[in-house]
């Protein structure tokens, strides 16, 4: 059936090429149009699902505490109690509290005001006395420093994310047509802040990742494709290849998030290795025969042995769909929509252009060839081996192809050492593994230099940390047991964990309206509710059933965090909560300590799924026992990832964590086609070594340049300015190079020992078999 439908392809370029371009004209008109359609995704629901049942109850958190939505000013000035600041700051909250969908403003001029009936304070003196006569705490909230003061704009609850920066955009707005007096700067920080800049850095950097990616390409074919007419067609079809990929993205609604920007420049050097494959043997064969027949030869012969590799890749990126983490997700299909697209462009998309241009093999005679599938480059075998000119006896220069071939030759011939000593350092690198560890926080994922995460690390030197451990109470109805068991929650929590340094809820306001005394009855209880103000009740309470006890802490690592977040469940069930009353983590505190653990738990699974994916797909593809061997090199260079990620201290994180599975499908992709060519020369020569020799010495060269395309497609990660992405760039790299390894090196020694458990071929050899194997022994 395969075969069917490649023939038709190709009789189908043959007759209409024309009407081929036109459908891939149409079909990237299309593209562009969806593209259009793309949008960018950020916050929680990047890193938890929303439609699990803890992301609706997370939802219904938001819904009604969101406590991350608040805008923080940072008003710096020679003196912030200058009569002509607090104006000027009495101004800009003014206007700023007239804005859609801000709740309020907190800063030290609505102390003051309070403090003095109402009205600003208009001197230094008055202005003076009545800080010096504030709280501590509230002193240092509102007058941080003698050079800043804070103003904090609260945003309504509820809103989406949209809404949240078009009302930063109001702020911003409203501050910068406001004149400032002389000396005075404002900045801007807070959760809306960073989350509008790091989208809007995300969004650079893809055009960043992508030019660069496609530079790259230009440069690689420039220097390793010379021998090919047209050497700059592989990227034109990566090109349409992407640009088609992203409009199927817009047009299905898959939003862009930082795991998929990341995901561009994989795609790319991937996209490339098979445009550069069809594109070899379409010169290949135009050099034999007719451009029909070329057509014809390319798409049946290369489209299904690349087809079958890039199956395999896929296995290693469906793996990634079993991952709590909808940015991992996400990262795994936009990889085998891109992967197919890109397969597609290069298979359909080079024999018609060729077809098109009427291509002509330069005149030049080349013993190059970096051609993939059945009897790709045979005419490689015609060439002198040993490194001589025919006549002469001289030694040519180095030959790179040859060497390979020399080195395959020797460790066939030595295959357990081999695979010995490199299995050993897997093992180590599988030990290892654990002991990297595991990066979730936002702050450590964006460019250092990102103006509102140099605010927010700011704002943290001067106040401490301002992120909270929210618990989120759901089931209760303000009845009086619920109320003091609240109490002595907080008490309990207080007095065991010196990581806490204070707790804000229902309780603490009521306790401050009645006198720090707790009521005694319901009725008292409910009369005490009533005299509370309406906004402050619902900062604690969402309706009736569910409410949040927000705990101060200490500025924490997120193992910290983590450990801290585990003990304080266990005093829940300790402290036993009243009958229908369920209390648990949420927020931030929750959303990133989860997010660690669900990352250590999916790398490993996705990464023993991707085993058994591409292990099913070689026995139920290729049905042989020398199909199992590309595992061998695919388990090795997994764990040669773990050596390189320990070594560099490289930590995991929502991106890094899909190496393991990535690696198994880049990896499948090289080892495969060796294992393909050794087959085909197996059945031919009837020899284990000789087939390994050869096939080698057909494809070695081929896998090194498409590798080496895919390695200056993935450097363009490198190119990013958010760590997240650069590091994840640096870890592919080393994928890529350790793929090339395993393919090169690793792959003669394990088909040499499962060559020797086949069974023997009962064909007596041939003239040609029985000279190689007299080549070989000379080696």
């Amino acid at each position: 059936m395969i075969a069917t439908i490649f023939e038709g392809i190709a009789h189908t370029i043959n007759r209409r090429p024309l009407l081929v371009a036109a459908l891939m004209v149409s079909l990237l008109c299309v593209s562009i149009f969806g593209m259009t359609q793309l949008t960018m995704q950020s916050g929680w629901k990047t890193y938890m699902d929303e439609n699990s049942e803890k992301g609706i109850v997370y939802a219904d958190y938001i819904e009604n505490f969101q406590s991350d939505s608040t805008i923080i000013l940072i008003i710096e000035t020679s003196n912030p109690l200058d009569p002509e600041i607090l104006s000027y700051i009495n101004d800009i909250e003014t206007d700023i509290r007239q804005q859609e969908n801000i709740k309020g403003t907190r800063s030290i001029v609505e102390v003051l005001k309070s403090a003095h009936g109402g009205t600003l304070p208009s001197s230094t003196a008055e202005i003076d006395q009545i800080v010096g006569m504030l709280p501590p705490a509230t002193r240092e909230l509102v007058n941080p420093s003698n050079t800043l003061t804070l103003v904090q704009v609260q945003i309504q609850e509820g809103l989406s994310e949209d809404v949240q920066r078009s009302a930063l955009d109001n702020v911003i707005s409203v501050v910068e047509n406001q004149e400032k007096p002389p000396g005075v700067t404002v900045e801007f920080s807070g959760t809306p802040a960073f989350m509008q800049q790091m989208e809007e850095g995300l969004m650079s950097n893809m055009g960043i990742l992508i030019g660069g990616a496609m530079l790259l390409m230009i440069i690689a074919m420039g220097i390793l494709f010379a021998y090919v007419r047209y050497r700059f067609m592989p990227v034109l079809l990566v090109g349409i290849g992407l640009v088609t990929s992203l409009g199927l993205m817009g047009l299905a609604g898959i939003g862009l998030n930082m795991a998929v920007i990341g995901a561009f420049p994989v795609l790319i050097g991937l996209g490339i290795d098979y445009a550069i494959q069809f594109h070899a043997r379409f010169d290949e064969e135009a050099r034999k025969g007719s451009l029909e027949d070329a057509v014809f030869t390319t798409v049946t012969k290369t489209g299904p042995a690349v087809l079958y590799a890039m199956l395999a890749t896929c296995m290693g990126f469906l793996a990634m769909f079993v991952s709590e983490i909808p940015m991992i997700r996400s990262f795994g299909m936009v990889a085998i929509i891109g992967i197919f697209t890109s397969y597609w462009a290069a298979c359909i998309g080079v024999p018609t252009l060729c077809l098109l241009l009427k291509y002509k093999p330069k005149e030049a005679k080349t013993e190059t060839c970096y051609a993939v599938g059945t009897d790709a480059c045979d005419f490689v075998m015609d060439q002198p081996k040993n490194g001589r000119t025919p006549g002469n006896g001289k030694k040519k220069s180095f030959s790179y192809g040859q060497f390979l071939t020399d080195i395959s030759v020797k460790i066939a011939k030595n295959p357990l050492p081999i695979l010995l000593i490199l299995g050993c350092v897997a093992v180590v690198g599988f030990a290892l593994d654990p002991m990297i560890p595991i990066q979730t926080s936002e702050n450590a994922f964006v460019p250092g230099d990102m103006p509102a995460k140099v605010n927010i690390d700011k704002v943290t030197r001067i106040l401490g940390a301002t992120s909270t451990a929210d618990f989120y109470i759901r089931g209760y109805n303000t009845d009086l047991d619920t109320i003091k068991w609240i109490e002595k929650f907080q008490e309990y929590e207080l007095s065991h964990h010196p990581e806490l340094s204070g707790a804000s809820s229902i309780v603490t306001i009521i306790l401050s309206t009645n006198g720090g005394v707790m009521p005694e009855t319901q009725a008292e209880l409910d009369s005490i509710l009533g005299a509370i103000p309406e906004a402050t009740r619902k900062e604690y309470l969402g309706g009736s059933m569910s409410g949040v006890v927000k705990f101060s802490t200490i500025d924490l690592e997120m193992t910290q965090m983590d450990s801290l977040k585990q003990q304080m469940i266990d005093d829940i069930a300790f402290l036993e909560p009243p009958v229908g009353v369920s209390v648990a983590p949420i927020g931030n505190f929750d959303l990133f300590t989860t997010l660690m653990s669900s990352l250590a738990h999916s790398k490993e699974l996705m990464t023993y799924l991707g085993f058994i994916f591409v292990f099913v797909f070689l026995v139920v593809v290729y049905r042989h026992l020398h199909a199992i061997t590309p595992m061998i090199p695919i388990i090795f260079i997994v764990g040669w990832n773990a050596v390189a990620m320990f070594v560099l201290d490289i930590p995991y994180t929502p991106l890094t964590a899909t190496l393991g599975s990535m690696t198994i499908g880049v990896a499948a992709e090289y080892t495969i086609l060796v294992m393909e060519r050794y087959a085909e020369e197996k059945e031919r020569l009837h020899d284990n070594l000789a087939a390994i020799k050869e096939s080698v010495h057909k494809i070695g060269t081929a896998i090194t340049v498409s590798g080496l395309a895919t390695f200056c497609g993935f450097s363009a990660l490198c190119l990013s300015t958010f760590p997240i992405v650069s590091n994840f760039g640096v870890t592919t790299l080393i994928a890529v190079g350790f793929s090339l390894m395993g393919a090169i090196f690793v792959m003669p020694a394990a088909l040499s020992v499962m060559g020797r458990f086949e069974k023997p071929s009962s064909h007596k050899e041939s003239i040609r078999s029985a000279a190689l194997k007299e080549e070989v022994k000379m080696i």
